[in-house]
């Protein structure tokens, strides 16, 4: 493969050296620039003297399988399909977790590049990615490092990962499972020289410690020594996210959260409204299923004019948005989203009712993301990056776009 390649409508260069894009799940600016202050990245505060500190917008909501799906795609859920970790389908009348290959509307570049001969590896933190970022690829490296102890070479392209990477099996909630998905990629790097890699994270350490904090600095400067390795094995190396992270509790540490189910059964017959949390996965221990965004399902009949501005008017509501509204603003998928989208203001998170949000074993106040206020993500290049189009609005999703035409020398094209 010599010629530019194009998928989902954006043209791709085929790079003459690694590209290694790096989402660190939940990761705001002020996390990078925090440790850079305190000493705890030199490498990354040299590689943005020569490269590109920049800042891009995720694809809403700001929750983990839509924003990876799209840079693993280049394009928003509209195209892709992923509007969330989760969503009701109307269809079968079910909630559905967003983690079968079969709900992917769109080829992944992985897919795309590995079908036209190049090299491809995928990592990521959690399991619930791995099926979706490996759909369609040929003779690739896709594994999890929740289950690197079980990826082989007939199923993942890869084994005895544990055993190349020197380290034990970490859990599931922990700085760790970041630490291996870095140490197999530097390790495949190195060793298959692949023409690009994707490293997911997991937002364990966002979700409970501050940007600057003691923990927090130590997971950054983990990453800087990584981030040192991959840049002297040649590669192209972009770095950004998939959301960013904010505290949403009070000063008294108190979790600040709107229960819209209570709130629409107290104005319907109760039970006849469905109120969906897009964030919810598996993993729960982060975030006790709270987040800035929902969506909304209204019964037949329903004022959805008034109820739309009922709900606005609640104290740490941002915005409501129709379906249609939240579509062309948001770029979503239509027949995965409800009646209305509610999103929370900075400090606050929506959930459904008390009983079904159990965060009583948090150590730490509340931190969460999916609304427009974890929006912005990093956009780090060790490399300079020239000729974006003018008016072009920098997204998470270009970060293959900017990278493989680095790696190919080759300028931007729209």
């Amino acid at each position: 493969m010599t010629e530019p390649l194009t998928v989902n409508g954006r043209r791709y260069h085929r790079p003459r050296r690694p590209v290694v894009v790096v989402c660190i799940d939940g990761s705001e600016d002020a996390y990078h620039e925090r440790a850079v202050a305190d000493g705890r990245m030199p490498f990354l505060e040299r590689m943005l003297r020569t490269g590109s500190d920049l800042r891009a917008d995720c694809t809403m909501p700001s929750f983990t399988n839509p924003n990876n799906l799209s840079i693993a795609t280049g394009v928003p859920p509209s195209v892709h399909g992923i509007c969330g970790n989760y969503f009701y389908d109307t269809v079968s009348g079910t909630e559905v977790m967003m983690n079968d290959p079969e709900l992917l509307r769109a080829p992944t570049l992985f897919a795309a590049f590995s079908q036209q001969g190049a090299k491809v590896a995928v990592v990521t933190a959690k399991d619930k990615l791995r099926r979706l970022l490996g759909s369609g690829l040929v003779d690739g490296i896709c594994f999890s490092a929740e289950k690197a102890d079980q990826a082989t070479e007939e199923e993942n392209g890869i084994g005895k990962v544990l055993a190349r990477t020197g380290m034990d099996l970490p859990s599931v909630y922990s700085a760790e499972l970041s630490e291996l998905v870095m140490a197999a990629g530097v390790d495949i790097l190195d060793k298959e020289r692949p023409d690009l890699v994707y490293l997911s994270l997991t937002d364990y350490i966002q979700h409970k410690h501050a940007p600057g904090s003691p923990v927090a600095n130590d997971f950054y400067a983990m990453l800087d020594r990584y981030f040192e390795r991959i840049d002297a094995l040649g590669a192209v190396l972009v770095v950004t996210a998939d959301h960013g992270m904010n505290a949403k509790a009070d000063g008294e540490g108190a979790a600040q959260v709107v229960h819209l189910q209570d709130v629409l059964d107290a104005r319907l017959e109760p039970g006849t409204a469905r109120v969906v949390l897009p964030i919810t996965d598996p993993y729960t221990v982060h975030h006790g299923a709270l987040g800035s965004y929902a969506t909304v399902h209204l019964p037949d009949g329903a004022d959805t004019g008034t109820l739309s501005a009922h709900l606005a008017a609640l104290e740490g509501v941002e915005v409501v948005l129709t379906r249609e509204e939240a579509c062309a603003r948001f770029e979503l998928p239509a027949d995965r989203i409800g009646d209305l989208v509610v999103i929370a203001e900075r400090n606050t998170v929506l959930g459904t009712t008390p009983a079904r949000h159990d965060i009583s074993g948090f150590t730490e106040p509340l931190r969460s993301h999916g609304g427009l206020t974890e929006q912005k993500v990093p956009f780090l290049v060790n490399a300079p990056v020239a000729g974006l189009p003018d008016g072009h609005r920098l997204r998470n999703f270009d970060a293959y776009w900017v990278g493989t035409a680095i790696a190919a020398g080759e300028p931007l094209t729209a």
